[in-house]
């Protein structure tokens, strides 16, 4: 009975930690640019994970740490940019919202490049989902619509990234433990972050105080939204199993929606109707389906 609650409480952080991830990058943003905030949240991360990376050295291979590497690139480098400048035109609560499609990417993947069969139940949930995505585009004002095009495509990318990512690790990467190769990815990953940190400019920045919450806000994402998370999200699938701890891809919508609706952004009945077709989708291909990310 505790075991089954202690499950319920990780659950409930992870979709707080990743659903406040998407209003973090909006903090972030205030005062630095998006290369800035998604090098500090790699870099940070990569840090604070570094005992298990260094440790993942005595059990992956040396044959697969460009596996891992790449594994890394593709679940939470590239992605972290692309989220940011994302956000520069579009709601932290739909940016939050289109992460949901995530699972719908992960099982379009399995089937076009690892022959891997889909029913055809999934198949409809793949098309319930892009429905969905396409009347959260229409919901909005014309202007808007126009001007969050790119937004969106971007982000549609980094979950197609995600997808790929999952793929990749289950089909290459199952062997070892989960936490190894998620912990050595985002260390060797830190590597390019730091260089472009650097190239950033962010040394020529003027202390002031907002300057020192986007700086917060962009740790908190590294520190608690990605290494800490991390760390919790293996330990429920431990301890809850895959299908239980991707369930948190429902949740993370309305956690992003909450806080986006808290800081004044403007979510009306079309975007809540599209959510709700969205995760309709989602819900007809996750069933069976692992993988989750912020």
């Amino acid at each position: 009975m505790f075991s089954r609650f202690f499950n319920w409480i990780l659950f409930i952080v992870l979709s707080i930690i990743w659903g406040s991830s998407f209003i973090l990058m909006k903090g972030g943003l205030s005062s630095l640019s998006p290369y800035q905030v998604a090098s500090l949240r790699i870099v940070t991360a990569g840090l604070v994970l570094a005992p298990y990376g260094i440790k993942a050295f005595l059990v992956i291979p040396p044959s697969r740490v460009f596996l891992v590497f790449l594994s890394g690139t593709l679940g939470s480098l590239v992605p972290a940019y692309l989220f940011c400048f994302a956000e520069l035109k579009l709601d932290s609560a739909l940016a939050g919202v289109l992460n949901s499609l995530t699972p719908i990417f992960t099982l379009i993947i399995a089937f076009a490049f690892f022959s891997k069969r889909t029913p055809f139940v999934k198949i409809i949930g793949i098309i319930i989902a892009f429905c969905g995505t396409v009347l959260l585009y229409f919901s909005q004002p014309i202007l808007a619509r126009e001007a969050n095009m790119i937004p969106v495509l971007l982000i549609i990318l980094a979950t197609g990234m995600y997808g790929t990512n999952v793929n990749l690790v289950s089909v290459y990467l199952s062997e070892y433990p989960s936490l190894s190769v998620a912990s050595m990815a985002l260390l060797l990953n830190a590597i390019p972050a730091m260089v472009v940190l650097i190239f950033s400019g962010i040394h020529q920045k003027t202390f002031n105080p907002d300057l020192i919450i986007s700086i917060g806000c962009s740790l908190i994402l590294g520190i608690v939204g990605t290494a800490v998370a991390t760390i919790l999200f293996y330990r429920l699938i431990k301890q809850a199993g895959i299908v239980f701890s991707s369930m948190v891809t429902y949740a993370i919508p309305a956690v992003a929606i909450f806080w986006g609706v808290f800081f004044g952004e403007q979510i009306g009945i079309g975007e809540f109707f599209s959510l709700a077709v969205i995760l309709s989708g989602v819900y007809l291909t996750n069933r069976r389906i692992s993988g989750v990310n912020s």
